[in-house]
């Protein structure tokens, strides 16, 4: 692996490991993925669904950038742009930034947060355009967004989404496991042993993550399946029939029963420093059915988001055609991986 140096781990999960590493021959700094999983030949790496999503979606402004695929003694790496940090460890350092002990615990416990609205609803708008590229026809569901996936720059402007190592492709008729996504942005559905989910568990996701940046506390911290189920009906209210007749019928045949909660404690006594249009859209996207929250465009429109309606995604171009075509000339598998499409 002559053309990059390792330098440091700096993260690790259940794929393998992440790397600050040296790109030799550009002299720049890169972040590479060392998968767990060997592969035997290049065809092989390029037939993971995590790689022909990178490519797929590559030159999309909030998805982090893919660079390269190397491949050691049967060792994949994915090269990456580096990213400073990720959401997780903004969220951590701006609590931190307390050194007052009691005045930390003090805003902990009202759950009032250490972020601005303005900050909140740049960061989402974000998210919404990316989600609004990767859940077109053909496209990807990423079934594993958090804080710690969300990667921030140095300054707090960009944020962009990594890890697409559980990413499933859009209308995909393979049953979908219910092994995805970190327990507390794990949308209902798929807590209910769902085989049919779909894109909407994102959008599930990115509402929990919304309240989190408020409050700088998880919505629904839950200890284990049953507990996470009971966390949300804790904030939300129960599903009844009228509400959402498909997930009682999943709570059956799974042994799940719903408790009787209705509605009294309410998003925006848990969330005090979010506007009301705020507490609107995060209701929408952590709705029971599926079917009830907003698409990413349709949140986009929402009135949370109304001074930047103008900037809505565009299809796909010729400029970014010629940009995919470029990274065949950086990317020695995007030459084989483009072939397919």
């Amino acid at each position: 692996m002559d053309d990059y140096t390792l330098l440091e781990k700096v993260g690790e999960g259940s794929f393998g490991y992440v790397w600050k590493a040296k790109d030799n021959r550009r002299k720049e700094i890169v972040a590479m993925k060392q998968m767990k999983e060997s592969c035997t030949s290049l065809d092989e790496c390029l037939e993971l669904t995590e790689v022909k999503a990178l490519i797929k979606l590559w030159g999309e402004p909030n998805i982090v950038r893919f660079r390269d695929v190397v491949l050691v003694n049967q060792v994949l790496y994915l090269v990456f742009d580096y990213v400073e940090s990720t959401l997780h460890h903004l969220i951590e350092d701006r609590i931190h930034l307390c050194t007052e002990p009691e005045l930390r615990d003090e805003l902990l416990r009202v759950r009032v947060g250490l972020c601005s609205e303005p900050e909140i609803r740049g960061w989402s708008r974000q998210i919404f355009l990316a989600l609004a590229q990767m859940h077109r026809p053909g496209g990807y569901i990423h079934r594993d967004l958090k804080p710690a996936n969300l990667l921030v720059t140095k300054g707090g402007e960009i944020i962009k989404i990594a890890d697409f190592g559980q990413a499933l492709e859009v209308g995909c008729q393979a049953p979908c496991s219910d092994y995805v996504t970190t327990r507390w942005y794990r949308a209902p559905e798929m807590l209910l042993n769902s085989v049919t989910y779909n894109s909407a568990v994102d959008m599930w996701a990115v509402g929990a993550i919304m309240a989190e940046l408020y409050s700088f506390s998880a919505l629904f911290p839950g200890k284990n399946r049953q507990d996470q189920l009971d966390q949300i009906c804790n904030v939300i209210g129960s599903p009844t029939h009228e509400s959402w007749a498909d997930g009682i019928q999943l709570a059956n045949s799974c042994g799940y029963k719903f408790p009787h909660v209705p509605v009294f404690h309410g998003l925006a006594s848990m969330i005090p420093s979010a506007s009301p249009e705020a507490i609107d859209l995060i209701k929408s996207l952590c709705s029971w059915d599926p079917k009830k929250r907003p698409t990413a465009m349709e949140a986009l429109q929402h009135p949370y988001f109304a001074p930047s309606l103008c900037e809505l995604p565009e299809p796909m171009t010729s400029a970014k055609l010629e940009q995919r075509l470029y990274l065949t000339h950086i990317c020695p598998g995007a030459k084989l991986l483009f072939g397919a499409f």
